[in-house]
């Protein structure tokens, strides 16, 4: 259990029982899990963990502890007693969520006042607040609402050395201090425990369509200037994707308007993309990109490029696979996040990775294989070459813990 060998786990199990109580220690596996119910219980843990040179990993829903490099911890920080909404401020549309609250929770509680937190994150039903904060989960939303950072406003974190720290505040406006929560937003448990989350909140979308449009070719190229020429109307759209196969490709639009209003955004963006067949569809269309994780046995990468890249980008990827007879699907949203499933590509995972990242580095992007054959974690980097960023990211996990208890090695470049 523990990389300090006079440390026993019987020792460990003890000393924990007694910050959390008895029954809410367990194992899984090597690690020991701990279950604390306040941020108080989560600085005594990582005090002791850090005392005796224990790694830890924060946990809520287990749906993304896939995501980065392996970590083998010592201690699991379960976070699943601190699952309230604390607040709910609806006349200043901000709410404040304990970490271990499940996204759909949280979502339901808010909608009784028309509320929403404007994301969409891959499985709401099981992935908690701190866990999608954590690693900067997004969806199609982020198109009109922006990414997780624009969404946060504040944080409360425990860090590595049992400091209870806040940054940011309640309110939308606010200049208080340095924006911490943006750091720890996407720093996967390295940096520090989110405990508690400040999030500012949109109307609902009470009256939304979704209209698909098929390319005749299926080649993704074909979506080019009217995905180009929708972004430059008068039209809001809250969501668009490109969804691809080997042979097949559509687009999905999703606009939200006054009822009244809808039919008439129908006919100009069928104008918009000129000659192709658009049908109205339902909302299972937005559930492609999960849909793709669910297929266990894909290699699933995550890439990101400029959205003017997109188009030209996935058709070469699809005549490619076409080529290497390989299971090619994605799901590309407008902002220039693609998720990329590849099946029965195990032998050649790496020259696969390889071959993605030299296409999409030389553009400026970046490809993060979100999941691949275990057999093969040691011969694959997972997030792809350093960037030259990577020596002050290694000096702010030195100066937030410097004796890498959190998550050691999961992050970028070993961090």
């Amino acid at each position: 259990m523990s990389a300090v060998p006079v440390l026993t786990q019987q020792q460990g199990v003890t000393h924990l029982a007694s910050i959390v109580g008895t029954e809410y220690v367990s194992l899984r596996g090597e690690a020991l899990v701990a279950m604390p119910c306040d941020q108080q219980q989560i600085a005594e843990i990582l005090r002791f963990a850090r005392a005796n040179g224990l790694a830890v990993t924060p946990t809520g829903g287990s749906t993304k502890l896939d995501w980065g490099s392996a970590v083998a911890p010592a201690i699991m920080v379960g976070m699943e007693r601190l699952n309230a909404l604390r607040e709910h401020a609806w006349q200043d549309m901000t709410c404040t969520v304990e970490a271990g609250c499940s996204w759909n929770s949280m979502q339901t509680i808010l909608q009784r006042h028309g509320q929403m937190v404007a994301l969409d994150p891959l499985w709401p039903d099981q992935a908690t607040v701190g866990g999608i904060a954590a690693s900067n989960d997004s969806g199609a939303l982020r198109l009109k609402y922006g990414g997780l950072r624009d969404l946060i406003i504040g944080m409360t974190i425990v860090l590595a050395d049992g400091t209870i720290a806040k940054s940011g505040g309640k309110v939308v406006k606010n200049v208080a201090g340095y924006d911490i929560h943006k750091l720890m937003t996407g720093s996967f448990g390295t940096l520090g425990v989110i405990t508690e989350v400040n999030f500012r909140l949109h109307p609902v979308e009470a009256h939304a369509r979704t209209w698909t449009a098929r390319a005749s070719k299926g080649d993704a190229v074909a979506f080019e200037a009217p995905l180009r020429a929708l972004m430059d109307s008068q039209m809001s759209p809250s969501s668009v994707q490109i969804r691809t196969s080997n042979q097949e490709c559509a687009m999905d639009v999703r606009i939200a308007g006054a009822p009244a209003c809808l039919d008439a955004y129908g006919v100009r963006l069928q104008g918009i993309l000129g000659g192709m067949a658009v049908e109205e569809s339902n909302e299972a269309a937005w559930r492609s990109r999960q849909d793709l994780y669910d297929e266990r046995d894909s290699l699933i990468l995550k890439v990101s490029m400029l959205p003017s890249e997109m188009c030209t980008v996935i058709s070469g990827w699809q005549r490619w696979a076409s080529e290497e007879a390989l299971t090619f699907t994605s799901v590309a949203q407008a902002t220039g996040l693609v998720t990329v499933a590849i099946g029965q590509a195990s032998d050649a995972t790496p020259t696969i990775i390889d071959r993605l990242r030299s296409r999409v580095t030389e553009r400026g992007g970046s490809v993060v294989a979100h999941r691949i054959p275990e057999v093969l974690r040691s011969e694959v980097s997972v997030w792809g070459p350093d960037a030259d960023t990577l020596p002050l990211m290694r000096e702010i996990k030195q100066r937030f813990d410097p004796t890498r208890t959190l998550n050691p090695g999961r992050f970028v470049g070993g961090i």
